[in-house]
């Protein structure tokens, strides 16, 4: 896994939703996408429909969690144009008082544990490209709390705070730090994998929101940052649909 004159992208979490949608559209940018995610088959597909788009991509099935398949995955590349961090995802809506300590460790593990091994692993890479760039994907739940959240928030609080660490670490290296930062998007299995397979709680998330964001949304935005000029870091994006003005105040029309 070399590139020959054209830039590499690795997506994390590129079987579904964002992930999937950012594959697409970074290939059709110009870079040849690299598609890691647990659910080969899922990825194999994504791959091979870009491929047949005329694009380049290839599949790879990785757990971020585990550090040693990230550094064997990791040796496979002299230099990387783009790290996307976009494996993450939340798990359950409890309180902090009844809150299951197995899915806080299990969002902490892959937001941002997965986060750090993925970009400690491809940095030297991504410097060694004269022109990388990091994006950690966290979410607007990293920058404002609300009830019902804790276990997410705190995930993504820690996958924003390596982004704007890794900034400060790394400034005069050729290695851009971005961070996007969504709000409501309404993806395929989000809120349903969130509710663990309730499909009645996930559709009350955007009850009545005209339109939420799209994983496409999203995909535009990471890959407009990417593809500014070298010089220009976007050191923060935030997206929300319209209908929300903050995590804790969204209209709806019911």
């Amino acid at each position: 896994m070399t590139a020959t004159g054209t830039p590499i992208a690795v997506v994390t979490g590129a079987s579904s939703g964002i992930g999937a949608a950012t594959a697409r559209q970074l290939a059709a940018a110009g870079y040849r996408v690299v598609l890691t995610a647990r659910r080969k088959d899922r990825i194999e597909a994504l791959a091979a429909e870009i491929n047949e788009a005329g694009h380049q991509a290839t599949a790879y099935a990785l757990d971020v969690t585990d550090r040693a398949a990230v550094d064997a995955f990791a040796s496979a590349f002299r230099t990387i144009g783009v790290l996307v961090n976009n494996a993450g995802g939340a798990l359950g809506a409890d309180p902090v008082a009844t809150g299951d300590p197995a899915d806080w460790r299990q969002m902490y593990e892959t937001n941002v544990i997965g986060t750090l091994n993925v970009t400690q692993a491809l940095l030297p890479a991504l410097d060694a490209s004269g022109d990388g760039t990091v994006v950690v994907l966290s979410s607007t739940a990293g920058h404002g709390t609300y009830e019902g959240g804790a276990g997410y928030v705190a995930a993504k609080n820690g996958a924003r705070v390596i982004a704007e660490t890794l900034r400060l670490e790394i400034v005069g290296r050729p290695v851009r730090v971005i961070e996007i930062a969504p709000g409501m998007v309404k993806t395929e299995e989000f809120a349903t994998t969130r509710f663990r397979g309730d499909n009645e709680k996930a559709a009350k998330a955007y009850a009545g929101v005209a339109e939420p964001l799209t994983a496409d949304d999203v995909a535009e935005t990471i890959t407009w940052a990417v593809t500014r000029p070298p010089h220009v870091n976007i050191d923060l994006l935030v997206v929300r649909p319209r209908a929300q003005a903050s995590n804790t105040k969204v209209h709806r029309e019911l």
